[in-house]
């Protein structure tokens, strides 16, 4: 019995606040052949294991940072990942608000208007357009001027949090996405 009320008392912090829909993303944005939830969890997977990898390189961590606002819901909400563990959702919710604090977004901003903003600062930024990239980041919902924003992002840190949601979501992943395609 005791089982079953710790499963319904986590299942139930996992749930995406009442009135607000998950962030939709466009489709490609991790690949012309990958869907997107899959996409985001291998780029997120692979981004925050290492700040190596986006260092200097602030179009992945942008991706990456995208891919984990957007996990938090969609892991809770599609029926897809109804078969994830709850404590991974859960990490994936932590991590979301470990990733805002780090980039001084606001844990309150809706997760499309983060995600369309780091979407327009990617595009700019892969059309060589740093001055569009940093518009992006003049937002209510990112509380730092654009220019350090885009700094840490160039030089994303370590976030323990953002590693261990996202490798734990891999790890509940099939290695080649779960033939749904939602």
């Amino acid at each position: 019995m005791w089982n079953a009320l710790l499963c319904l008392s986590i299942i139930g912090c996992t749930a995406a606040p009442s009135g607000e829909n998950p962030a939709q993303l466009p489709a490609g944005v991790y690949g012309v052949y990958q869907d997107n939830d899959i996409g985001a969890i291998n780029q997120s997977s692979w981004a925050f294991g290492s700040p190596q990898r986006t260092s200097k390189n602030p179009v992945d961590a942008i991706k990456a940072v995208i891919a984990v606002d957007y996990l938090a819901d969609e892991l809770t909400i599609n029926p897809r990942w109804v078969t994830m563990s709850p404590f991974a959702k859960q990490e994936m919710l932590q991590a979301r608000v470990d990733v805002r604090r780090v980039l001084g977004i606001a844990l309150d901003a809706p997760s499309q208007v983060v995600v369309n903003a780091l979407l327009r600062a990617a595009w700019s930024l892969q059309a060589g357009n740093q001055e569009e990239a940093l518009r992006a980041f003049d937002n209510p919902a990112f509380g730092m001027p654009p220019p350090r924003t885009l700094q840490i992002l160039a030089d994303l840190p370590y976030i323990q949090s953002a590693n261990i949601a996202t490798n734990d979501a891999a790890a509940q992943t099939p290695s080649h996405g779960d033939g749904q395609r939602n």
